[in-house]
């Protein structure tokens, strides 16, 4: 079983507690450390690791901090360079090469974001669940067999984005970085309607846009393709 828990989900930050009642994640590490010491209750020292997509501060800013105290980065060579991380506790890892933690296999893949090696994540237990971590992406080369669990950014729908274009509340230059640096409600559901979703148990839509999204219409649709729970992390 596994259980997650949204510390925060926005472009303000982004931080995720995961747990298989074995091994205890967190994934990214956008606010500040003393932020993330409360949503755990001080207890740091529990996370066996912490796994980094991307260097953007929303999704990385405490990360020196954490290894300060203790606990293990996961992350890419440019995202470790590009936030100047180095010591015995990080851990490089490259798409498609498996790392081990705890009753955790985790799988790295690549993803298309403006970040200098922005990656996404496969976690496996050994209980036979697989969780996907997708975020900040416009897109998904691939498909996950056997998916159990979807963390997936759902970043805007774009007739809410147009709509506020032609209203002159957003810069066409701001809606071409977000389709070319996010995810949003439309490719969410294609890459849904490319996966096998048998075994798919429960959703998390993460990092929704404050102007350009609309939780309550984005769970329902997404609701409708999945046929499983569907919830809105909302922190």
């Amino acid at each position: 079983m596994i259980d997650i828990y949204p510390i925060a989900s926005s472009s303000a930050g982004n931080a995720y507690r995961v747990t298989d009642g074995q091994t205890m994640l967190l994934l990214e590490a956008g606010l500040s450390y003393k932020e993330i010491q409360r949503s755990l209750s001080f207890r740091v020292t529990q996370l066996s690791a912490c796994l980094i997509t991307h260097e953007h501060g929303d999704h990385s800013r405490s990360a020196k901090e954490l290894m300060r105290a203790g606990v293990k980065v996961f992350t890419s060579s440019g995202t470790a360079d590009a936030v100047g991380l180095s010591g015995h506790r990080l851990q490089i890892v490259k798409p498609g090469e498996r790392v081990q933690v705890g009753s955790w296999t985790i799988l790295p893949f690549g993803v298309e974001h403006d970040a200098a090696e922005p990656l996404g994540f496969v976690l496996a237990n050994t209980s036979r669940d697989k969780l996907v971590f997708l975020t900040d992406t416009y897109y998904s080369r691939y498909t996950f067999p056997g998916m159990t669990h979807l963390m997936v950014e759902c970043n805007y729908a774009l007739d809410i984005v147009n709509r506020r274009v032609a209203a002159g509340e957003l810069h066409p230059s701001q809606k071409s970085r977000l389709l070319q640096s996010h995810f949003g409600l439309d490719n969410v559901k294609d890459m849904l309607r490319a996966n096998d979703l048998s075994k798919l148990r429960e959703v998390w839509l993460l990092h929704l846009s404050d102007s350009n999204s609309d939780a309550d219409r984005f769970k329902r649709e997404v609701q409708e393709i999945t046929g499983t729970v569907v919830q809105v992390a909302r922190r």
